[in-house]
C-alpha cells in the first residue's frame, strides 16, 4: 500500500513499483486522495509501473508507456543529466558520475514513452549501441508541479538499487524525497 500518512507534518508519499491496479487495489480506490495530498504541498513519488497505471489514468498529468517498454537492461549504461542544474542533482546530495557506478542488473524500466509538457525530464540513458544508434530515453525520471506539492514518476529500478545497498541509488533517492515545490522549475 502507499507509504504516506493523512498527516500535516507528513511531506511525502512514495509508491510501491507495480502497485497501480492489480497488485494495491486501494491505490486505485484512493488515488484521488493521493492526488489531493500532492496538490496541498506533499510529494509524492511513483516508482516504474506497467500499462494498467497509464491505461487507467492515475498520473495526474497525461503520459504514455511504449508496448514493448522502454527499458535499458545495462547497469553500466550512459547517464546524462538534461538540466545539470536541477535541485534534484543538488539536494541534499551533489549527483556525479560516480553516483551511476554499481547498479546492479538494469538502469531501468517501464520508462515513460511520451508525457505532457508538464513534466520534466531531467536526465537521458540508453543502453550501448548494437548495430544501430541507442534511442535515447528520456522518460526514466520526470518531475512536475502538483498544486502547491510535487509529483515524480521515476522508471529507475530503485527496487533493485536499494535492497543491494547501491550508495549512488541512495543518494538519488533522497535526493527525490527532498523534492518541494519551490525546488522545482
Amino acid at each position: 500500500m502507499s507509504r504516506c500518512r493523512d498527516s500535516p507534518t507528513s511531506a511525502t508519499c512514495a509508491e510501491p513499483p507495480t502497485g497501480f491496479p492489480k497488485r494495491e487495489p486501494a491505490l486505485v480506490a484512493n488515488n484521488g486522495r493521493l492526488l489531493d495530498y500532492g496538490r496541498n504541498g506533499g510529494l509524492v513519488v511513483v516508482q516504474y509501473q506497467q500499462y494498467p497505471f497509464v491505461d487507467g489514468g492515475f498520473a495526474p498529468y497525461p503520459l504514455t508507456i511504449a508496448r514493448p517498454h522502454d527499458r535499458v537492461t545495462d547497469e553500466n549504461a550512459p547517464v546524462t543529466e538534461l538540466d545539470p542544474a536541477h535541485p534534484v542533482f543538488h539536494y541534499p546530495n551533489a549527483i556525479g558520475v560516480g553516483d551511476w557506478r554499481g547498479w546492479i542488473q538494469e538502469r531501468g524500466l517501464y520508462f515513460a514513452h511520451t508525457w505532457d509538457t508538464t513534466y520534466v525530464p531531467v536526465l537521458e540513458t540508453h543502453d550501448p549501441p548494437p548495430p544501430s544508434p541507442p534511442a535515447e530515453l528520456k522518460g526514466g525520471l520526470l518531475i512536475a508541479p502538483l498544486g502547491r506539492g510535487t509529483y515524480v514518476y521515476t522508471g529507475l529500478s530503485f527496487f533493485r538499487q536499494l535492497p543491494a545497498g547501491v550508495p549512488g541509488a541512495y543518494r538519488l533517492f533522497m535526493n527525490l524525497l527532498g523534492l518541494k515545490r519551490r525546488n522545482v522549475p
